[in-house]
């Protein structure tokens, strides 16, 4: 079982490598389940629409993941009651629109993958304790007993939250990954007890930038200039950013993990 998890989709540049290189690379690498964070990948990089979605998922995507910016376009509060593969965090406020995890079968496969979408609870507003949401999910999703798959997204800002989710869940999912910050880690591996971990995956956007947005408004901006405008999206060629999981279909637990790379400014 092969699963392809891409980091936050950028403005149009993100958007532009996935349509171009997703579904070649879906069939080049046999990969079973694809999962993007597409929280930025409107035209101006804040929030997604409709729209959006629905190419991604004539794209392949079988899940799209969020975080913070999910509700930027306003339209997307009634798509997301009634689209089961657009999540938001499942620890956002009782009452939020929209479903923070789900499960979803495997295309021509009679196996189920369980897709979970935390948020951190540092510098981020009207969330829940994100590791007490981890624990109930712990009791209700359980690998070879109610589900073949766990993946967990943990959208977050700093990197201590997001190692202490991977080892509290070692051994009980497939792979846990961090997104938001838009840099790439290098501790891509298999914890101990089998369970694949990035601390983030990056983004699939133009690198030439300040974490995506135009680079020289960004130094403007914060050197307070007065030509300074508010925050758009580089628009050079896009990197893809993710990584491919070989995952057991006995256990649920990961084989292999490597990074996966391509295009755009990274090497």
């Amino acid at each position: 079982m092969n699963i392809l998890i891409l980091g936050d989709i950028v403005g149009n540049a993100g958007r532009k490598a996935i349509n171009k290189n997703l579904k070649k690379l879906i069939k080049k690498f046999q990969i079973d389940f694809t999962i993007v964070n597409g929280e930025n990948a409107a035209e101006d990089g804040k929030g997604i629409t409709e729209k959006i979605s629905i190419e991604l998922f004539n794209e392949g995507v079988d899940v799209i993941t969020s975080g913070n910016h999910i509700w930027d376009k306003k339209e997307i509060a009634a798509f997301i009651d009634k689209e089961n593969k657009l999540l938001r965090p499942s620890n956002f406020i009782k009452g939020t629109p929209g479903n923070g995890f789900g499960i979803f079968k495997v295309k021509n496969r009679d196996l189920k993958v369980a897709v979970v979408n935390l948020i951190g609870n540092v510098f981020m507003k009207n969330s829940e304790n994100m590791f007490e949401h981890a624990l109930e999910f712990k009791k209700k999703l359980q690998l070879k007993k109610n589900i073949d798959f766990l993946i967990i997204d943990i959208h977050a800002e700093i990197t201590s939250e997001k190692m202490a989710l991977g080892h509290f869940y070692d051994g009980e999912a497939t792979c846990i990954i961090g997104t938001h910050t838009h840099v790439p880690t290098a501790d891509t591996r298999i914890l101990k007890r089998g369970t694949a971990y990035q601390t983030d995956l990056g983004m699939c956007g133009d690198y030439n930038s300040v974490i995506g947005m135009n680079k020289e408004n960004s130094i403007k901006k914060f050197l307070k200039h007065k030509d300074a405008i508010g925050h758009f999206p580089a628009e050079g060629e896009a990197t893809l950013s993710g990584i491919i999981v070989e995952a057991c279909e006995k256990t649920g637990l990961a084989k292999k993990v490597k990074r996966f790379i391509k295009g755009g400014e990274l090497i």
